[in-house]
């Protein structure tokens, strides 16, 4: 079966500095695939370009003289070339990112989120997507009208990751959304990836530093260190590898 998403050979460079070095992957259609790394990784890196978020960054400091930043390598998505294109025509073929620390409008309420990621959809639609969110994060439904400032971190990655649902991906990259949650908050969101799989054809890959909730529900997994692939397999096999349980379980 054709990948969905295929990366060949990705180098990303900021000025002189090398964040991805020759980084290849895939993943199939309606799997989980993990990018595991620590801080300054390249996991970020990897998110920015594969949702065309570092076209806009390098156009932006092109216009300002800033860092220049180079891409090379292939992007091929549904068996199109993506490499160039905007952001905005990659949501417009359902690949969605959900950033670490996701901005959402603090002075609107969690029903009014929800509805405003959701604006390019017909309100008869949108109000079939939002219940949909409120369906996979239940604690959402009694904190509609609180405004989103408000909630706790936990709540506001609920949010955002169902703000990112209500644009109907095809696949959703998570960055980071794990990061400054409770162990208990960690593996509720873990478990809403699962049904959410499970209840969807949608494809899912999740770039985290915490490898212990993320590794047992991932079907394929990359490490990513210093930008380059330190070791790749299914979920089972980097938890049954001896450095993946030194590095990030402390075994």
């Amino acid at each position: 079966m054709e990948p969905i998403l295929s990366v060949k050979n990705l180098m990303v460079f900021f000025e002189n500095a090398l964040a991805l070095n020759d980084f290849t992957m895939e993943t199939g259609e309606g799997q989980i695939t993990g990018i595991i790394g620590p801080n300054s990784a390249g996991k970020t890196t990897l998110m920015n370009t594969l949702s065309g978020l570092i076209i806009d960054m390098r156009i932006k400091e092109r216009r300002r003289g800033g860092e220049r930043i180079t891409v090379y390598g292939q992007i091929t998505y549904r068996g199109e070339d993506i490499t160039e294109m905007t952001p905005v025509n990659r949501v417009k073929r359902g690949i969605v990112l959900c950033r670490e620390r996701h901005p959402i409008f603090p002075e609107s309420n969690v029903l009014e989120n929800l509805r405003i990621a959701g604006y390019l959809k017909k309100r008869s639609r949108i109000k079939k997507i939002v219940n949909q969110a409120f369906d996979l994060f239940p604690a959402l439904i009694h904190l509609k009208n609180r405004k989103a400032g408000f909630l706790s971190g936990g709540e506001q990655q609920m949010l955002a990751i169902g703000m990112a649902l209500v644009a109907e991906p095809r696949l959703l990259l998570l960055d980071e959304p794990l990061l400054g949650l409770s162990p208990m908050m960690q593996q509720l969101l873990v478990e809403a990836i699962k049904v959410l799989i499970s209840e969807s054809v949608l494809t899912v890959m999740i770039a985290e530093q915490f490898a212990r909730p993320v590794l047992p529900i991932i079907n394929f997994g990359y490490i990513l260190e210093n930008g380059m692939l330190a070791l790749s397999g299914t979920g089972k096999e980097l938890m049954d590898n001896p450095e993946v349980k030194s590095a990030y379980f402390g075994v």
